[in-house]
């Protein structure tokens, strides 16, 4: 049994680094967003989480990179991002034009905010989804 299994099928999910304070008012913004109410959300550190080794590609371990699973395919880094806004909607929806740029550029400046992303935001110990999100998460 995939540990995929975990998670309703039925909805997108994404996983978050749960401490990095960026990545956690990133999926505010998306909760806020989200009119159609797709997305569901877990944190990389939490239990289910921790599951989906198997599901992340090799070079995008760890809590570097925000991993969407939608529609049964495995998205990472800027291809994660870009599919989240193509998946908003609206106006949000432009923002995945970005696709064209060369993935490996993409990814490249995704990685310099990942590495950067605790100095410049900040880490608190493992951050919840807000109240108005609470029944948005995989838990």
């Amino acid at each position: 049994m995939s540990n995929l299994s975990k998670y309703p099928v039925s909805r997108s999910i994404v996983l978050f680094d749960g401490v990095c304070v960026l990545c956690s008012r990133f999926v505010q913004f998306v909760i806020e967003h989200d009119k159609h109410h797709e997305f569901r959300f877990d944190a990389l550190q939490s239990d289910h989480g921790r599951l989906l080794p198997d599901r992340i590609p090799s070079g995008d371990t760890g809590f570097t990179t925000i991993i969407l699973i939608h529609a049964g395919q495995t998205y990472t880094m800027s291809d994660a991002v870009l599919r989240i806004f193509k998946n908003l909607g609206g106006a949000w929806r432009m923002i995945s034009f970005l696709v064209i740029v060369p993935k490996p550029i993409r990814d490249g400046f995704y990685r310099i905010i990942s590495r950067y992303r605790y100095r410049v935001f900040g880490k608190k110990d493992l951050c919840p989804v807000s109240v108005k999100g609470l029944d948005r998460t995989v838990s």
